[in-house]
């Protein structure tokens, strides 16, 4: 599964020094706006404690993790929807990724360029918010126009699809975002399929430390059950290679904060991981929660899903603890699951398929 996560926000706030603390690629980040144009990518991996402690108990002669795909995308300025800066070429790169990361300043530091007139996270967050909702108000707009002739011809289709975007529009033109609203399943394939800017899930970066925001700016995060993470990027950035010990002796926490970044981005998308693990290779793979057996399979492999027969799980901590998978076996620790079975975060499978 390729997960891909736009870094976004105004201009100097931190978006490609985090970026390069991500990927450890070197990008331009030169002290005015827009030295970032192109949307720079890189594919870091996740964390993972697991594959690592797997690979051991099994020898493995490699181990692969899951990734993220992290997309630095220029800097956006009020005005965006119209044109405004980078303005379309911003929204259109937004378009393609999976969830968004609102890098914004709480950091004060005369000596970098500060784009808005105040460091007003609301209102930077409301800004951003606005050039979203007004560039996918005119995609919406557009399309109602084409399905209410649609509509006409009794196409029960369209008539679902018209009904679907009303309520978007309605959402859009009250300033809402509709990813803050639930959906079922056949109204969130209609809105997905047109990748509206706003229909996304975001995470909050706030750049700077929690002293740097007022209590009551924090009560309005929490209020909304906005998620949101404190990380001082340029800490992080120039601590980025020191250990465990050496944070703490700096008063950091002893993990990089890159790594609750990667992990909240894959809560945030509702992911899961299940491993594989053997002589061969350890490896992380990647599922929705809530798939089902046949499902991680088909994440192996597509013809796994189609000819699954059953799956061997066991939760890695008790694989771990049993000392390998003869003694899981003989424990009876190993359990058959069959097509109906969701896995869990955590599980090693074993699938078993055939024609």
């Amino acid at each position: 599964m390729s997960l891909h996560i736009g870094i976004v926000g105004f201009p100097n706030v931190g978006k490609s020094t985090l970026f390069q603390l991500i990927t450890k690629k070197q990008v331009d980040i030169a002290n005015y706006p827009f030295c970032t144009i192109d949307p720079n990518v890189g594919v870091v991996a996740v964390p993972d404690i697991r594959v690592d402690k797997l690979a051991e108990l099994t020898h493995s002669a490699k181990k692969i993790y899951t990734t993220i795909e992290f997309v630095d995308i220029a800097g956006l300025v009020e005005g965006a929807s119209k044109g405004e800066g980078l303005g379309n070429k911003f929204l259109a790169n937004i378009r393609e990724v999976d969830a968004i990361v609102y890098v914004l300043r709480c950091f004060k530091n005369e000596t970098i360029v500060n784009t808005r007139p105040t460091i007003d996270v609301l209102k930077d967050k409301e800004i951003l918010d606005m050039e979203m909702i007004l560039k996918d108000l005119e995609t919406v707009e557009k399309r109602l126009y084409s399905l209410e002739r649609e509509v006409k011809s009794g196409d029960k289709k369209a008539i679902k699809e018209l009904e679907v975007l009303k309520k978007v529009e309605v959402l859009l033109k009250e300033g809402k975002m509709p990813s803050d609203f639930n959906w079922d399943e056949e109204e969130t394939k209609i809105i997905k399929s047109y990748q509206l800017l706003s229909s996304k899930p975001r995470l909050y970066l706030l750049n700077g430390e929690e002293k740097d925001i007022s209590p009551d700016v924090l009560e309005v995060f929490k209020k909304n059950n906005w998620r949101y993470i404190f990380m001082d990027v340029l800490t992080e950035s120039e601590s980025g290679d020191m250990s465990s010990e050496e944070r703490e002796s700096f008063g950091l926490s002893p993990e990089p904060k890159m790594n609750e970044l990667i992990k909240e981005s894959y809560d945030l998308l509702g992911l899961i991981t299940f491993l594989t693990t053997g002589s061969d290779e350890t490896r992380a793979w990647t599922i929705h929660k809530g798939d089902k057996a046949p499902q991680a399979g088909g994440a192996i492999h597509t013809d796994f899903e189609e000819t699954f027969i059953k799956a061997e799980v066991i939760n890695w901590e008790k694989l771990i603890e049993c000392g390998g998978f003869s003694a899981a076996r003989e424990k009876g620790m190993i359990r058959t699951e069959g097509k109906e079975y969701v896995v869990q975060d955590g599980d090693v499978i074993e699938i078993k398929s055939g024609k």
